[in-house]
C-alpha cells in the first residue's frame, strides 16, 4: 500500500471509538455491567455470522432501562482514553487534516468521554440513543447491508482523495478495506493479516502520530 500527499490531495483520518479512542470496549463494556449475562452470547453469534451487529446491538440497547442512563453516564466517564489523542489531534490541526469519528457505538457516550475535544474534531457519526421512554431506543442513520453504522458508505460522504483509517476491531473491517492507509490493532490486526491487507499496527496514538509525521515529513509513502 502505497501513499504519499501532494498539496492538492484531500486527506481526511477516520477512527473508530470503542477500543481505539477508549483504552477498553466501552460499549461492550456497559453490556456486561448493565445486561449481565446478555452480551457473552450476542458475541459468539456475532463471531459465528449468526446474527449481525445492525440486529445485535439495537436489541442490546433497548433492553436497558433509561433509568439507567445516570449510571451509565458516570461508568463511561471513568474509562481511559488510549495514550496520545489529544497529541495526534494537535498535530492533524497543524497539517490541516481533518479528523472524523466514525463510531458503531453511541453517540453520548463518545460525546462524554471526548467533551472537551468535541470541537477538535471535523465530525462525529454514531448511533443515536432516546432515553425518553422506559427503555432506552437506537437510531442510526447509516445502517445499511449488516451494520448500524455502515462505515465504509460514510466515509464515502466527504470526498476525500486519501483516506487513513484508525480501528481495532470487527466494526471496521470493511472500513479499513476501503482505506488507503490503515493503522490497526487487536482483531483489526488479526483480520488485515489473515487477509493479507497492508497496515501497519499500533499500540496508543502516539504510534500513529510519529508515522503520519515521517510521511508528511519525507514527501514518501509510509513503510507497510
Amino acid at each position: 500500500m502505497a501513499v504519499s500527499k501532494s498539496k492538492n490531495e484531500k486527506v481526511f483520518v477516520f477512527c473508530d471509538f470503542d477500543g481505539t479512542v477508549t483504552a477498553t470496549e466501552s460499549l461492550e463494556a456497559v453490556f456486561v455491567r448493565f445486561l449481565p449475562g446478555q452480551w457473552e452470547p450476542v458475541k459468539k453469534k456475532l463471531i459465528a455470522k449468526e446474527t449481525t451487529l445492525r440486529e445485535a446491538v439495537p436489541a442490546l440497547i433497548e433492553s436497558i432501562p433509561s433509568e439507567k442512563c445516570p449510571e451509565i453516564i458516570d461508568f463511561v466517564s471513568g474509562m481511559p482514553v488510549r495514550e496520545g489523542f489529544a497529541e495526534l489531534l494537535d498535530f492533524l490541526d497543524e497539517q490541516g487534516i481533518p479528523l472524523v469519528i466514525v463510531s458503531g457505538g453511541v453517540r453520548k457516550m463518545v460525546e462524554i468521554k471526548l467533551s472537551g475535544l468535541l470541537d477538535r474534531l471535523h465530525d462525529l457519526v454514531a448511533v443515536d440513543v432516546d432515553a425518553s421512554g422506559k427503555y432506552l431506543t437506537a437510531h442510526s442513520r447509516y445502517a445499511g447491508g449488516d451494520e448500524l453504522v455502515d462505515k465504509a458508505a460514510v466515509i464515502e460522504n466527504y470526498g476525500a482523495d486519501i483516506k487513513i483509517i484508525i480501528g481495532d476491531g470487527i466494526t471496521d473491517f470493511n472500513m479499513a478495506r476501503h482505506a488507503d492507509l490503515v493503522f490497526a490493532r487487536d482483531s483489526l490486526a488479526k483480520y488485515l493479516d489473515k487477509n493479507n491487507i497492508d497496515h501497519i499496527k499500533f499500540n496508543d496514538f502516539k504510534d500513529v502520530k510519529n508515522s503520519l509525521q515521517q510521511w508528511i515529513a519525507n514527501g514518501n509513502p509510509l513503510p507497510v
